[in-house]
């Protein structure tokens, strides 16, 4: 029926979090709204792979003609969060490092490696 809906929603989710990128002003704004573009591809994954009255392959009888759900969708999209989980985890550390050394997260007002060279 309404087959288009997922796919609008995971665009928009990704709109927002592309958004909230250009115009984070924070860079724990920043990982955070790449965690937002980054969850539009959870639902985008799950939308190709969900079909109408399946089930999981499973329970899924030889006999009958049943449709099942694709399993190799669930998998993509598990190892999405635990990559998603390991690159949140990479760049809030690095962003403790930024702060510790520059005692700022404001992008635009983070010094260049150049200029901190020539000092």
């Amino acid at each position: 029926m309404l087959s288009w809906l997922p796919y609008a929603v995971a665009g928009w989710i990704f709109l927002v979090g592309a958004y909230g990128l250009a115009t984070s002003r924070h860079l724990v704004h920043t990982v955070v709204c790449l965690n937002v573009v980054q969850s539009s591809t959870y639902l985008l994954l799950l939308a190709l792979g969900w079909t109408r009255d399946g089930t999981a392959p499973i329970f899924a009888d030889i006999g009958r003609k049943r449709a099942v759900a694709d399993p190799v969708v669930q998998a993509m999209t598990l190892t999405d969060i635990v990559v998603g989980a390991a690159v949140t985890a990479l760049l809030l550390a690095l962003t403790i490092q930024v702060a510790k050394r520059r005692g700022n997260l404001d992008p635009h007002r983070l010094r260049s490696l150049e200029q901190e060279s020539e000092e």
